[in-house]
């Protein structure tokens, strides 16, 4: 086991330890606080909201009220996965125009070398 460990490539020991990074921040707070209630902001901003001023008014209200507190994580996570998509696809884009751009420039450096091996 260690000496496939020795021989992996710098990026997949960078990949495994974020990854197990990500376990303990996701596991850490639930082992810490185990009786805990992890809600979302919106109800401690609408309770801190109410606190400092009772006479509130909304400006909008919501088009859409999704009808159970599943359909709502369910939209939250697709829109989030959705995000997610578009940055990889961004980040893999410009990584891949860069790689592009690398290697043509050896390309052309290695064809101009030639050139001017055989004028000599």
């Amino acid at each position: 086991m260690w000496k496939e460990l020795i021989l992996m490539s710098k990026t997949t020991k960078t990949n495994i330890l974020l990854i197990i990074l990500a376990i303990v921040l996701i596991v850490l707070p639930l082992v810490v606080n185990p009786g805990a209630e992890y809600g979302g902001a919106d109800g401690h901003a609408e309770e801190a909201i109410t606190e400092i001023n009772p006479e509130y008014e909304p400006w909008f209200a919501s088009f859409y009220e999704p009808p159970s507190g599943e359909i709502e994580s369910l939209l939250f996570s697709t829109q989030a996965a959705f995000g997610a998509g578009i940055i990889g696809y961004i980040l893999g884009n410009l990584k891949g125009k860069k790689s592009g751009r690398e290697e043509m420039r050896k390309e052309l450096e290695a064809k101009t070398s030639e050139k001017s091996d055989d004028k000599e």
